[in-house]
Parts: structure tokens; sequence; C-alpha cells
């Protein structure tokens, strides 16, 4: 059984993806926990509801449509970080990054406390109703916390199957297997494929076939097959869950090298004019293939480029919150890339080995010829003209001064991160351009979802109502830059406002409504699971195990926090002492007595609850985290999160920084960014002494900003806060151009790669409508096979889902049951492979006559399909009469000899059985022969007969011809039957005569 039903991303305009896979067992599987750039809190309620039900959680990529609400649900959904989660390794260090980048961007991303849950609070308190227009924020996860969140996420790699753990509420998994692969798109994007039992499954969202600088292409394809073929383990899936965006977009003539040189003609017709370039992008994903193609191009004309060239006037920036982590985490993660990245950082590596060694001789010529190599050389992460912009006043001084410059900025929605605050001083000038590398989808979806900034810049670019600018490019064609023509561009901007007076009282009653909560109900780690399930649940701790797996079916054992609170709002008095029992001793604070007379089993006993210790069969339950290498931990600042690591500092006893004077409330009033500060001021004055930008190329527009250390501490509003949004107005003046850095496959990339997977079942999600019903169209037309019923088969297994609705994509299984005849039965010659009985037989299928008491005693043992059929009679006197005819099965008996000669010529022997080239080289070598590998999967023989395996598993055996003079024993036929023997000894070789 295989039930999909999309969360969020079916025939959406959303970017958001969150898709729930349902097998056989009630084993639930959620793949990704993507948001959009909205960060509404409503488009989590179909995934709340499924928390207490989930077995598995799978992340695909390190984006916010991927993983975006991941924080969220950690923090205030409590069973959520209970579940295992399973992603590679880029995805979770790329993806802390950006979320510590979302919420120190844009209050937005604390969500918005919504106007039911205050109304219910202040309902249950009896204070006066609160105003619904009234926008608190819930209390966000600090950088420590989504440390440690993404701690508890279990790293894979690629091609590798794994079996995961269940979580505590789930049913017994049946030997799931999780295999990643490789999905292009982003650096450790995963096409996730998934084994249960006849299941198998593809999940492939979001994916790039196309090699790219910093990416290689998907995995789709056999590389050793010459690329032709899918691979065997992502090959005919029972089910394929595809992305269905980008289904209408043409691939661009020319690949990646005409999307890069297009790129850069852009860049320099408005540097060339000393305009300012922004390009809005992603934080953590396709940034890199960004910033490793400008950073190169900038090397390129700084070091072969003419002198008027114009990137040698202009500056490159890169401007996110938490970039800096970004760009560490890239450099520690470059065997996760390209090849060609590989390669160039062992060419690094090498000439600075040659550096060093040169500097030990007494060559001065050749000692600074080497110096200059190895000055000029750089890591493809290792950053000389592109600079780092962490801090706000960073990004106002860089965009307040003159001259040419190109800005990467974060994110391409434009309504969060520095790109907008960018766009607000560059929109009124018509040198200045924006260039938009993804597009928002076609302008009916625009205007019928609501605009986003972003949206709206890439509705004006195609409507084009004031006009295209055609600026020459290098290859002679004319680059495409639509004109705003002054149209008003509206940016609305979110801040955080600390709470007074009766919004203050409003935040703290939902706080007390939701503590009550918690303590009536304790879900909040895995102690408080353990303590309800012992202290409620009437079963003991010994047999709690088996009877999770008894019942496969059911939803948890507690409800999450959302129904509960709907509960208790609706009876607006909790659980009453009746429901309770003697737990009312442990659940309801203040009460210590409880009347236990006429009381019966576990209500005359106070309620003790013991620690159930976690184990298996093969001992306790370790931690590896808890023998993680120190460059494998997870630190924020030098400090281990994967406990409670926050809460380490300021111990007595413990170990001070320089500087620390020791006092737990000093530390907190100067506040987290202490050492950021000092780490600011080294990288500062590293940047004027020349060593982060090469050749003198530093930057004077941050010399004086650097030399103030309080500049660089942005303004944060911590405690209880509410969120107030202004709206300012300007006059866009800029160009817009666009250029698809996107990294998503094309219209050709479908139509080529599906019918070579060759699905059982398709099933499209991650589009817009008008996308997903011309693919949805295009695939049953490519897959329909040649007979009629199978056509129809395969025009019913392409879906289109929407958010919510739920697809049976089930495999088709037909079996029957024959009936051996015992002469048939005697003639049966049972072969041993691999400690398998395996038979070959060729039979006369027939039907034979049942009687009612074989049938009866047969169909207790075995559920048989038969033909049953009622002939009605009629008697004389016109009464109807029914009989039963005689009941038949079928049967296979031996083959007549007429027909037996015919068919003993038709069969062909098959060989069954797995020979493993290492077990042939022991028998042989147990037997006298010599025998010894040559070359990959060659195992040469007495020097004679050389035996290799194929990649589809097929032997071949040659011999005769090699050096007969130093075997004098040994003669080409006696070895070459001898190999030929033992190969047939290790297979069974069956045939149907």
């Amino acid at each position: 059984m295989f039930n999909f039903t999309p969360l969020l991303g079916a025939q959406s305009s959303s970017p958001a993806s969150q898709s729930l896979l349902e097998l056989d067992g009630g084993v639930k599987v959620l793949v990704d926990v993507g948001w959009d750039e909205h960060f509404s809190v409503s488009k989590l309620k179909a995934l709340e509801r499924h928390i207490p039900s989930l077995s598995v959680i799978l992340l695909t990529h390190a984006t916010p449509s991927h993983l975006g609400a991941f924080a969220h649900c950690c923090k205030n959904f409590p069973l959520f970080t209970q579940i295992p989660i399973y992603a590679t390794t880029p995805v979770i260090s790329l993806g802390r990054t950006l979320l510590q980048d979302v919420y120190s961007s844009t209050p937005l991303a604390s969500s918005v406390i919504s106007a039911d849950s205050l109304a219910d609070s202040s309902y249950a308190s009896g204070s006066d109703p609160i105003d619904p227009t009234l926008q608190l924020l819930l209390t966000p996860p600090t950088t420590e916390e989504i440390a440690s969140y993404f701690s508890l996420i279990h790293p894979l790699k690629y091609s590798q199957p794994h079996e995961p753990l269940p979580s505590p509420f789930s049913p017994p998994l049946n030997g799931l297997k999780i295999t990643a692969y490789n999905a292009g798109h982003t650096l450790g994007g995963t096409i996730w494929h998934l084994q249960h039992g006849m299941e198998s499954i593809v999940y492939a969202v979001d994916w790039n076939q196309v090699r790219e600088n910093v990416l290689s292409g998907a995995a789709w394809l056999d590389a050793s097959g010459g690329g032709a073929e899918v691979i065997e383990q992502l090959r005919k899936p029972t089910a394929l869950i595809c992305s269905s965006r980008g289904a209408a977009k043409d691939s661009l003539t020319g690949g990646r090298r005409r999307r890069d040189d297009l790129l850069l003609d852009t860049i320099r017709s408005t540097i060339a004019k000393g305009g300012t370039v922004l390009i809005p992008t992603d934080t953590s994903a396709r940034v890199l293939e960004l910033a490793y193609l400008l950073e190169h191009a900038w090397r390129k004309e700084h070091t072969h480029g003419s002198g008027e060239s114009p990137f040698k006037n202009a500056r490159l920036y890169l401007a996110s919150k938490n970039v800096g982590a970004t760009m560490r985490y890239a450099r520690s993660m470059l065997e996760w890339m390209d090849e060609n990245v590989v390669k160039e950082l062992e060419a690094v590596e090498a000439a600075t080995t040659s550096t060093k060694q040169h500097k030990r001789t007494d060559s001065r010529q050749i000692g600074n010829r080497d110096n200059k190599l190895a000055q000029n050389a750089a890591g493809p992460f290792d950053f000389k003209y592109l600079r780092l912009l962490e801090r706000k006043k960073q990004v106002d001084r860089i965009v307040a001064a003159k001259g040419a410059r190109v800005i990467l900025a974060s994110d391409s929605s434009l309504e969060w991160g520095f790109s907008k605050e960018i766009l607000q001083h560059i929109a009124n000038d018509t040198s200045n351009l924006i260039i938009l590398t993804e597009s928002h989808g076609n302008l009916d979806d625009i205007r019928k979802d609501g605009k986003s900034l972003g949206a709206l810049l890439w509705s004006w670019y195609q409507e084009r109502r004031d006009g295209v600018a055609l600026e020459p490019g290098a290859d002679g064609q004319n680059l495409e830059q639509v004109h705003t023509g002054g149209r008003e561009l509206q940016i609305h901007t979110a801040e955080r406002v600390a709470l007074q007076g009766k919004e203050l009282l409003a935040y703290q009653q939902h706080l007390a409504t939701q503590r009550r909560l918690q303590n009536q109900m304790p879900l909040g780690n895995s102690s408080s699971l353990e303590t309800s399930a012992d202290a409620v649940d009437e079963t003991s701790s010994t047999s709690s195990s088996s009877s999770e797996e008894s019942n496969p079916e059911r939803q948890g054992k507690a409800l999450n926090t959302s129904a509960a609170v709907a509960n208790l709002n609706r009876n607006k008095a909790g659980l009453s002492k009746e429901t309770l029992g003697v737990n009312v001793l442990l659940r309801q604070p203040g009460v210590y007595d409880y009347d236990v007379r006429g009381k019966k089993g576990r209500e005359q006993m106070f309620p003790f609850v013991s620690k159930r210790r976690r184990a298996d069969d093969f001992g306790d339950l370790i931690r590896p985290d808890e023998y993680l290498r120190a460059e494998e931990r997870d630190e924020v600042d030098g400090q281990d999160m994967r406990d409670d690591g926050s809460n380490k500092k300021g111990k007595f006893g413990q170990k001070r920084k320089w500087g620390d004077t020791g006092l737990q409330g000093a530390n907190e009033s100067n506040g987290p960014g202490l050492a950021n500060k000092r780490r600011q001021q080294m990288s500062n004055a590293a940047v004027k002494n020349g060593d982060v930008l090469a050749d003198g190329f530093h930057d004077p527009d941050l010399d004086d900003l650097s030399d103030d250390p309080e500049s660089d501490l942005d303004e944060v509003v911590n405690g209880p806060s509410k969120v107030v949004t202004r709206m300012q107005s300007v006059e866009a003046h800029l160009k817009i151009a666009y250029v698809d850095f996107a990294g998503l496959h094309d219209q050709r990339s479908l139509s080529m790669l599906i019918p070579l997977i060759q699905p059982r079942k398709l099933i499209f999600v991650s589009g817009n409508v008008s996308e997903t019903a011309v693919l949805a169209d295009e695939c049953r037309q490519k897959l329909v096979p040649t007979s009629s019923e199978s056509a129809e088969k395969s025009q019913n297994g392409v879906f289109t889902p929407l958010n919510g609705q739920m697809v049976d994509a089930s495999v088709d299984t037909n079996a029957w049951t024959v009936k051996l005849s015992n002469a048939l039965v005697k003639r049966l010659r049972w072969q041993n492979v691999g400690g398998l009985g395996i038979v070959t037989l060729m039979g006369h299928l027939g039907a034979m006559a049942v009687d009612d008491q074989e049938f009866a005693d047969s169909t207790s043992k075995k559920r048989q399909k038969l033909l049953k059929e009622e002939i009605p009679e009629h008697n004389a006197q016109g009464a109807p009469s029914e009989t039963k005819k005689q009941q038949t099965a079928p049967i296979l008996d031996v083959l007549p000899t007429s027909m037996a000669a015919a068919t003993r010529s038709v069969a062909q022997p098959l060989h069954v059985g797995d020979l493993r080239l290492a077990d042939l080289r022991k028998i042989l070598q147990s037997t006298g022969h010599t025998a010894d590998f040559r070359g990959e999967g060659t195992l040469l023989i007495d020097g004679l007969v050389a035996v290799r395996k194929t990649a589809t598993g097929r032997i071949e055996v040659e011999g005769g011809g090699l050096g007969l003079h130093d075997y004098p024993v040994r003669t080409p036929e006696s070895s070459f039957f001898a190999v030929k023997r033992r190969i047939y000894d290790g297979l069974a070789v069956i045939a149907g005569g």
C-alpha cells in the first residue's frame, strides 16, 4: 500500500514543499518542511495534524521552500524533535546557516500569533477581548537553538542504503530502506529512493540534470553504461513523485557556457556606465554557483583582461546576515561539488607546496616567481575580489557610495534580507539594473495569489509595458533590459517592536494558557512523553513496546498542541479529577490528597513513574554525538550545541574566555555580539593589511566603518514583541533583466528522462496549474503501452493531486494459485543455491474437479480465486431451483508426449545465482590452481584462462594462447574446463525441458 498526500506545493504558485507518504502498516514519511516568504502559520496546520503519527522525516534541499519551517516546528510542536530526521551533510550545514539568516533578517519568521489563539486565551482568563489586528510574535529560536535543532538530524551519504529508526510513537517500519542520490540544483540536494516491501518509490522534487560550475548533474543516468540508461536503483519504480516546475521552460541554446556569458555581458553593460547591479539570490544554495562564477570572472579580468575592462573598476559584494558561516561550510565540503572544483583545489595545493619547497633553495628568481604564482592562486571559495557583508550599516555605507558595483544579496523573493533594502536605494536611478535569477510563475497566478516584491518585478518584466532596452553583447547578440518607466513600487518593511501595557498582558495570558496546557499534557521532551505514556495508559512498562507493535494503525499516544488547545477551549475547564483518577496527584499542581476507598488496581496506589531504559537486543543505546571529533561537532562561537550547550555558559568553576568578567549579568548586558565584535575587528584589520583582498583591492568605503567597533552591532529587540509593518512608495526607474540561474530541470530534461525511468505510477507536485496540466498530458501520451488495456492503466497512472488530496499509488499485483499434479511433483529436481532450493518446471495447465470437503480444506490454508457460476433451473411447477455446478481448480500436469518433444528444443538453459570472483578464486586455489586478479574485474587462472564479470552480472570465460612454456603441467583445455566446472558448481543450471 502506498498513499501520497501533498500538504503544500501542489498546483500552486507557492514554492513551499511538504509531502506525506503513507506506507503499509501505518508507516508515515514526511518529506520536507518548506515555507514560503510570507511565513504564515496557517499553512502549517495540515502538517501539525500529522505530527503525532509520523515515523520518519526526510529533507531534500537547504532552501526555504524545503526546510524553512524546520526551526518553527522544532520549537513550537513538542513531538517534532522526537521524530528521526535524515538529510545529507551539506543540507544540514547550509540549512543551519540559512535559518539563522532568516530569523535574524525578518521578524515575520518568528510567526504571528493567530487572532483565534489570543481570543481563546483572553476568554479563558476572563479578561477583556484583545484587538484582533494586534500582531504579536512568538518567541523566535535563538542561534544556539537552531544549531541544536540541526544537530538532531542524522547525516547520510549518497548511494548508501540505510534503515531508519522509527519515532517513539510510530509502528514498526518493517524493513524500510532509504537511499539518497545526487539531485543537482543545490549542494547536497537529494533524490530519495524508498524501498518498503514491494513498493519502490522515487521522490525527485527540484532536480537538475545539467552539470554546472559548482554542482554536478543529478544521478539519474549510469555513467558506466555510457549515460544512456537510468541507474538500476531508480529504474522502473512503482511510483515516481516528480516536480513539474519548469515544464514549460525551454532549454537555453548553448547550455551552461551561454548562460554564464549572458550574465557577465549583462553585468558589463551596466558597470561600464557606472551603474549598480543587484542580483537577488538565496543565502545558502544557489548563491554558491553565482559567487563562484563572479569571483572567477573578476580573477580572469584582473589577470588576463585588458586595461579598459569595466570589471577592474567595479567592486563585488555579497550581502547576507550569515554568509561568512555559509562560505566556511562550503570550503569544507568540496568533495560534494563537481570534480572540476576538486581539481582546482588540488592545483592550488600543489602550487603552495611547490612554493614552500623553493623557499628552501638559494634561487631567488625561482622563489620570487613561485611566490607570485602562489599569491595569485586561491582556492575555489577563497575570495580575492568578493567582499562579504554581514551588517546593515556596512550595506548602507556601500549603497551610499558612488561608483560601479555588483551586489549579490538575499533573498530572491525580495521580501526579506538585504536585497529589499538595496532595491529601495537604487530603484530611482536609470543607470542601475536588477537581474532576476528565477521565474515567479505566470501572470495569472501572480494576480490571483498575491504579489511578493520579486513576483511584482517579474510581472513587470513579462508585461514590458514601458519598453525594452537592447544592449549589445560580447557575441554580437542583443541583451534585453526592461524599463520600469517610473512606476510606483510599494515596499513593505516589517519591524519588531517591544510590547507594552495591555499588549504585554495579552502576551502573558497566551503564555499562561500554553503553560497550563503543557502541565496537563506534558509533551515537551522524551521524558515527559514517557511519563505520559506510563501514568495515563493502562499498561505496564514491560508491555508498552508490544502494544505499539500490535496496533500499527494508531495515530500516536497523545494529541498535539493545537488539538489539545481546541479541546481545552471547547470545555473551558481542562481535564476533571474523575478523568485523571489517581494521576491527579501528578498532573494538577496543588493536589496532594486522593480518596482510594472503593478503588481497584492502579487507583489504590500512589502513581510512581519509572524511566525506562533505552535498550535493544545488543544492549543499551548509545548517543553517537557524544563520540564525535572536535571538527564534527556543531558549534556556535566555539561552543558545543549538541545538548544544553547554551546553558553551560557561566557555570561555577568553568574556565572563562579572555575579557570575560565572570558575571553573567554583565555578559548578558554586553550582548551576544562581544565575540563577534572582536572577530569583526580582526577581519577588518586583515582587510586593511591586504590579507583578504588581493592586489591591494581593498574597499575604502568600509574603512571608517571598520574603525568603529560599535557600528557593526545592529539593534536587536529582545523579549516579547510585535510586528509593525510600514509601507514606503518608491518610483522605479531602474531596468530589469532576467538570466535563469534557478538550476532546475526544463522541458527537455523531463521529456527525455521520464520515459527512460519508466515509472508505473507518476505523481506531479511543486508546480503551478498550467505547468502541471501540460506535463501530465505529455507524459500520458509518451507512457502509453501498445495494448489497449495497458493503455487505459497508463492513463490512470498519472496523478496531479491538489494540496491535501490523497492519491492511492499502490503497486498493482496479480497472484494466482495453481495445484501441481502428483506425477509432476515426482519429476521435480531441486537444486541448492545460496541456501535456497530452486526448481524449474514445465507443464500443461488444465482444470480438475474438486470435492466440497477437499475444496474447504484447501481454502482454509490458502486463498484461492475460483470461478463460481449458478445456473437457475425451473421445475415442473415453474418454481426456480438452484443446482451447484461441480467446482473446479486449476492444475498443472505433466506435458503430453506429443508436446514434450516440441518444447524441449525451445527451452533454453538458465543459470540462477550470483557468482563472486573472490569466492571463485578461493575455490580454485584450494584445488591447486593459481588465481590472481589482473585489472578491474578480471580473474586470471593458471595464466591461461581469464574470467570477467560485467556490470549486468554476465560471466565471461576466455582461455588459451597465454604463456604455455611457463605452465608445463596445465594445459589450456584442462584449465578451461576446470574453471567452467567450478562456475557451474556455484550456479543452478535449470532448463524447462
